[in-house]
């Protein structure tokens, strides 16, 4: 659910306890809240990056182990420093898991008020095979579909990126796609880990700003859904999210024998990773057995051309539907449906003091194109519509384009509201 390419320029595709931890040849105190970080050097083997230890630390945003890098797929030959990072953040059940990303910071001087602002930033689908990692694709290692442009104009701008992989990409796991607790989580845990990075220069108390797109959408905005209850320590002062999954149920149907089908085979697999109480392996036939192996080993392009037509159908022993896989049960009782409503955006939502269950104490941007051909328009206005009624200052926006290039067309409204919010701008909305 984003945009693809095999080339460098962008082109629309048609679609705990713990007394050490041992990381990177390096012995790291456990420690808790309040007690001093770990001293972590940025000369961790690559293959650290991506290896995840027998036990993650159980504080959230802890720099496991991190080692400098180039970009060069951050168009704009911008002077930088840049690093991969492992750290630590914590799944949808509340247990610690180690995340990969990257922490870029412009070598220009910051001129603006306060601290440098942080942009924290969750890509789109990139796939489920290990190689499609963030991290692996800005680095040059991989190419294959990646958001450089989003990366380089928050850069130009002077603002310090910290890019998430999302969970999953660690040698061995599955990225758990569309599970929203965990993709909120790892974006507001790598803003945590960003000023944590040896030699980065950023403050833990500089404003941040979440964004995203797409799957990213989803992720950067049930990051602003969990701010205030799971990071409240981090100051987020604004969220743009674009061309937001917002109701899964409404994305799947559309979805499920289309040209884009491979984004639901990636999220059947990517919920069963984050729900393994969730009955999934044992009802798959062959072909759906086969199928779950290729999307693990796969990213964007080959998802895309691999899956487009299938119906979730012929995935399961019994050829069940989607409606017919909602009603299955966990061992708890739990429902398919259930969890996969557990997902959707906009609900239990209010600004702070609200009592609401997700209070929202600073303003977002939604956008999309007019001419979405992956994302149900319905959603995603929705999606918008529920922010409005729950008083949440929003400002929305669409662009004359569809999924695929509606991200690029808002890159430059996106920082140019960001750095607004940053400077302590007041954002009333346009509701």
């Amino acid at each position: 659910m984003r945009k693809a390419t095999a080339k460098r320029k962008k082109k629309p595709l048609v679609m705990l306890e713990m007394s050490s931890l041992v990381v990177a040849g390096l012995t790291v105190p456990a420690y808790t809240a309040g007690a001093p970080e770990p001293t972590v050097g940025c000369d961790a083997a690559d293959d650290a990056i991506y290896t995840s230890s027998a036990a993650a630390p159980g504080t959230p945003g802890q720099v496991i182990s991190c080692r400098t890098t180039k970009l060069p797929h951050v168009p704009g030959n911008i002077p930088m420093n840049a690093w991969k990072v492992q750290y630590s953040s914590t799944n949808n059940v509340g247990g610690p898991v180690a995340v990969s990303g990257t922490v870029a910071v412009p070598k220009s001087e910051w001129r603006g008020p306060g601290p440098r602002p942080i942009v924290a930033f969750n890509p789109g689908t990139l796939g489920l095979g290990p190689q499609c990692a963030f991290s692996k694709q800005l680095a040059g290692e991989y190419q294959d579909a990646y958001e450089g442009d989003n990366i380089s104009a928050a850069l130009k701008a002077g603002y310090a990126v910290a890019a998430t992989d999302g969970a999953g990409y660690l040698t061995g796991q599955t990225h758990p796609y569309v599970s929203g607790q965990d993709a909120g989580h790892t974006l507001l845990d790598i803003a945590r880990a960003a000023p944590a990075v040896p030699g980065s220069g950023l403050d833990g108390k500089a404003p941040v700003g979440l964004w995203g797109y797409s799957e990213g959408g989803a992720a950067s905005l049930w990051a602003a859904q969990l701010a205030a209850s799971y990071a409240p320590d981090v100051k987020v002062v604004a969220d743009a999210s674009g061309g937001v999954p917002g109701d899964l149920k409404v994305v799947a149907k559309a979805l499920d024998g289309g040209p884009f089908a491979g984004f639901l085979t990636d999220a059947l697999v990517g919920l069963a990773a984050a729900h393994p109480q969730m009955p999934f392996d044992e009802i798959m036939n062959g072909t759906g057995k086969e199928a779950i192996e290729k999307a693990k080993s796969l990213c964007l392009v080959g998802t895309i051309a691999n899956f487009a037509g299938q119906k979730v159908e012929n995935y399961s022993t019994d050829q069940l539907s989607l409606d017919q896989m909602y009603a299955l049960e966990g061992g708890d009782g739990t429902t398919w449906g259930e969890v996969v409503d557990r997902q959707k955006l906009g609900t239990g939502i209010g600004p702070r003091g609200s009592g609401a269950k997700y209070e929202i104490a600073f303003p977002v941007m939604q956008y999309r194109g007019l001419f979405d051909e992956v994302i149900p328009t319905e959603t995603e206005d929705a999606t918008r519509q529920a922010y409005c009624s729950a008083q949440v200052p929003t400002r929305w926006k669409t662009y004359p384009g569809e999924h695929l290039t509606a991200d690029n067309q808002a890159v430059n409204d996106v920082v140019a509201w960001l750095g607004d919010r940053f400077a302590g701008e007041t954002e009333y909305g346009n509701c």
